[in-house]
């Protein structure tokens, strides 16, 4: 095939980009707030706090994607990088490379194996209620409305709340999030997204590094000078 040919995205990172805004949302939940949660509004009071504290983060991350009609899960695992104003990193490693930029105004996303960018409009990608966290002018209780997965056993086996958000304005890719917190620091330690269509994308966070002071150059992506640049929505 000619280079530039049929190009197009492959069907297993397609939900990578998408849901990238969505995963953004859930890793600026990942930091101390310093109380052991007992009652719903503690831990919401807690998640919330840990906001607003957030300049920037650093975490590794696993990811399963679960096709509920086909039965079929993709596993991938990475990094990411965080900062205010929009700013996100996601470095793909497995199972395939995968870069997802975003300096706040453009969104990018290389796939090394096409040698194709998808290239989108920040603003227009994150919208929604992911956004609003992004931006700083939401809150837990503002986007979701916000209960215990099980009010009758709040916590799972290793003692951890397990929080079920219903967006109060859900979309096809977002229409019910869960989240495992840590009763120690309000860490959120597993988030499950679904969509519409009752699939899933279950994320693990590990080695979270809080305001690690990172530079603004870390989220400016350069397309290689031969690879194709596409819309990343051309509808």
């Amino acid at each position: 095939m000619k280079r530039g040919a049929g190009r197009h995205v492959l069907p297993n990172s397609r939900p990578l980009y998408f849901l990238a805004r969505f995963f953004l949302l859930l890793l600026l939940l990942l930091i101390p707030a310093g109380a052991h949660a007992q009652s719903l509004d503690e831990v919401v009071n807690g998640v919330e706090a840990t906001y607003g504290r957030i300049i920037d983060l650093r975490a590794e991350f696993t990811q399963t994607a679960r096709n509920k009609s086909l039965g079929q899960d993709i596993k991938a695992e990475g990094t990411v990088l965080l900062k205010k104003g929009g700013k996100m990193r996601w470095d793909y490693k497995n199972p395939a490379p995968q870069q997802i930029v975003s300096d706040g105004t453009s969104l990018w996303v290389y796939t090394p194996e096409l040698n194709q960018v998808n290239k989108g409009n920040a603003p227009k990608a994150l919208a929604g209620p992911a956004g609003s966290f992004l931006s700083g002018l939401g809150k837990l209780r503002e986007e979701f409305t916000v209960r215990f997965l099980n009010p009758a056993s709040p916590r799972d086996g290793a003692g951890r709340p397990v929080l079920d958000l219903t967006p109060k304005q859900p979309t096809p890719l977002l229409t019910r999030l869960v989240l495992t917190v840590d009763p120690k620091d309000y860490v959120v330690r597993q988030a499950v997204l679904y969509d519409q269509f009752q699939n899933t994308v279950t994320m693990s966070f590990n080695k979270v590094q809080i305001n690690p002071g990172l530079s603004d150059t870390l989220f400016v992506f350069t397309p290689p000078k031969d690879a194709a640049v596409v819309p990343l929505d051309p509808r």
